[in-house]
């Protein structure tokens, strides 16, 4: 009886507890891979810049499209942070009236050059921005065109 005994290992009992884990393993690498390369979540949410109407985007940092002005480019960018943007097209002399209206109690619009542009301003909740506004700081960035027409960018974001 020894002789048969000698061929067998134990090798039939231990060998399905050492396949089981790595079948586990292999299910969970697939799994991720597939997460990984679906394509089927939402853009803003995976951090991609989204078009918005501009009535958002200015209402995020409390303002209001100006009668006289042409908004486009309105973006929303979603993350940790929230960040909104948009871009106006409206006549020169009336930015500053715009600004101090929407936001009387920021310091002065102030004039520079380089990444100012023509004209810009930073308002935080600590320096006059409205308690409306959802986010925590707006920039405006000007820059005028021609004789006529500026430029305005528009950005409210969170921190």
């Amino acid at each position: 009886m020894q002789a048969a005994d000698r061929g067998h290992t134990r090798w039939g009992i231990v060998l399905p507890f050492l396949a089981l884990p790595v079948v586990v393993l292999g299910v969970l690498i697939i799994g991720l891979f597939l997460w990984a390369w679906s394509d089927d979540e939402d853009a803003t949410r995976a951090g991609a810049a989204a078009t918005v109407p501009c009535a958002e985007a200015l209402a995020f940092g409390a303002a209001e499209r100006p009668a006289n002005a042409r908004a486009h480019d309105c973006t929303v960018q979603r993350g940790i942070d929230t960040a909104y943007s948009a871009v106006l097209r409206m006549p020169r002399e009336d930015v500053r009236d715009w600004l101090r209206a929407t936001y009387p109690n920021a310091p002065k619009a102030r004039t520079g050059g380089g990444s100012c542009g023509a004209l810009c301003l930073d308002v935080t909740h600590e320096n006059g921005l409205p308690g409306t506004a959802e986010a925590h700081v707006v920039q405006v960035r000007v820059e005028y065109e021609n004789a006529e027409t500026a430029l305005v960018r528009f950005s409210a974001f969170t921190m």
